[in-house]
């Protein structure tokens, strides 16, 4: 593990707010820029993995903010992991990751539609901070069920 403080931290954050991005989303975008594609997908695959566990961890100490943004991270993840996957495509904005939501349902269910929508309802609760436990619990298992679901897709794991 890796510990950033400070300044740093403090840019980490600002960037990744100003991009609508997970701290970690944002921080696994800058790494994995020039990777292989392949490894790109493990490396989006994997990182959305850990973002949910760490939301989990965060649901059982109660900061629901938290876990609002780990989870949104995730989902995100999972679809730029497909578009990369599938077709070779680096997703760069909110606009593009809504768009390819639709390439998956078409390919991988309908249920895709309200995983992505719980994870929608989760960026919007963390930089609102209206939800509440019960609420971000549910969509962490609909998300999970995203991320296990592409996960499988993909053949990793």
């Amino acid at each position: 593990m890796i510990t950033v403080a400070g300044r740093i931290a403090k840019r980490i954050r600002e960037e990744a707010r100003r991009l609508g991005m997970a701290s970690q989303e944002y921080l696994v975008e800058l790494v994995t820029q020039g990777l292989d594609p392949r490894d790109q997908v493990v490396e989006y695959v994997e990182s959305a993995k850990e973002l949910l566990e760490g939301a989990r961890e965060e649901l059982e100490r109660g900061d629901v903010r938290q876990v609002a943004e780990k989870a949104w991270g995730a989902a995100a993840l999972v679809v730029k992991a497909y578009a990369e996957w599938r077709e070779g495509r680096r997703l760069t904005s909110h606009k593009e990751l809504w768009e390819y939501k639709r390439v998956m349902e078409r390919d991988v269910g309908e249920w895709v539609h309200n995983a992505w929508m719980n994870a929608v309802g989760m960026h919007v609760c963390f930089y609102e901070g209206w939800c509440v436990g019960e609420d971000v619990g549910r969509a962490l298992e609909e998300i999970a069920r995203l991320v296990e679901g592409v996960e499988r897709r993909v053949k990793l794991g």
